[in-house]
C-alpha cells in the first residue's frame, strides 16, 4: 500500500496527505485541523497513522495549523531552520516536536523515504519533495516559479505526479490583480502556468508514470476545466495514459494509488 490525497490545495490553503501500511505524513497544514481530520474520516483513515507534519515553506496557505497538529497527535514537525524563524509566531509552542531538515538531505519518516529539494518559489527556503517507498515515487512540485534542471531531475521516474497548474497566462495578464502581483505570479519566485505545467511534463514523461494530479489552481486566473484540458490534450497528443484529476481549494481527491 502506497497512497496519497491531496485534502486541499488553492491560495487559501494546502495540505497532503501520503501513506504507506503503517505510516502517514502530512505535507503542509494551510487549512484548519478540522478540516484535515474531517478529510481523513471521509477517507476511512485513522488520525493514529499520521506520524509526522512536514512543512514546505512559511506561507500561511501551508503553515497554517501546523502546530496543532503536531500537538495534537504528539507528532513531529519537520521543517528547515529558515522556515521555521520565518513561521514560529504562527506555529504556537512546538519546541518539543521540532525536526530539522536541510534541502537536499534525504530522511526517512516511518517506512517511507522523504527526498526534500529547492523550489523556486519567494519564500524563505521553499521545498519541494519526491516520496519514496516500495519501488514507487510520488513527486510534489507547487508553489513553484520555475522548473529549473534540480526539479526535473529529482522528479524523473516518479509514478504520481502533483504537479501546479496555477493559471492560465491570458486570465492572469488580463485579470483583476494589481500589475505588480501578476509579475509576481509569472515570474521564476512565482507559480507555473498551465503551459509551463505541460513543459514540466514533457521533460520527466515515461510510461510508469499512472497519475497526474493538477494543483494549486487560481481561483482568479484559471479554472479547473481548463487546466484539464490543457493538460489532457497534451498527455492525448503524446499517446499517454496517465489518468489525470485537479485538485480542488474545497474537497479531497479520492485515495489515489502511488
Amino acid at each position: 500500500m502506497f497512497q496519497t490525497s491531496v485534502l486541499a490545495s488553492g491560495s487559501r490553503g494546502n495540505s497532503i496527505f501520503v501513506r504507506s501500511r503503517d505510516t502517514g505524513i502530512i505535507l503542509d497544514a494551510g487549512v484548519s485541523m478540522k478540516r484535515i481530520f474531517n478529510a481523513l474520516d471521509e477517507l476511512g483513515q485513522p488520525h493514529s497513522i499520521i506520524k509526522a507534519v512536514i512543512v514546505s515553506h512559511e506561507h500561511t496557505d501551508h503553515a497554517r495549523s501546523a502546530g496543532a497538529l503536531c500537538r495534537k497527535l504528539n507528532i513531529p514537525l519537520f521543517i528547515s531552520a529558515d522556515t521555521y524563524s520565518y513561521s514560529a509566531h504562527k506555529l504556537g509552542k512546538v519546541d518539543d516536536y521540532l525536526q530539522y531538515f536541510e534541502s537536499g538531505t534525504d530522511f526517512m519518516i516511518g517506512n517511507i523515504l522523504v527526498r526534500p529539494f529547492y523550489s523556486s518559489h519567494d519564500a524563505a527556503d521553499s521545498n519541494n519533495f519526491c516520496f519514496e517507498y516500495d519501488e514507487r515515487k510520488l513527486g510534489v512540485a507547487i508553489d513553484l516559479g520555475f522548473a529549473h534542471r534540480l526539479t526535473l531531475q529529482k522528479l524523473q521516474g516518479s509514478s504520481t505526479l502533483i504537479l501546479e497548474s496555477n493559471h492560465d497566462h491570458e486570465m492572469l495578464i488580463n485579470g483583476p490583480y494589481e500589475w505588480q502581483l501578476k509579475q509576481r505570479v509569472s515570474s521564476n519566485l512565482g507559480h507555473l502556468s498551465n503551459e509551463e505545467a505541460i513543459g514540466l511534463i514533457s521533460q520527466v514523461m515515461h510510461e510508469g508514470l499512472k497519475n497526474v494530479v493538477l494543483a494549486h489552481l487560481s481561483e482568479q486566473n484559471n479554472t479547473p476545466e481548463l487546466a484539464y484540458s490543457s493538460m489532457k490534450s497534451y498527455l492525448e497528443s503524446i499517446r499517454s495514459d496517465a489518468k489525470l484529476m485537479v485538485a480542488s481549494q474545497d474537497f479531497h481527491t479520492p485515495l489515489i494509488d502511488i
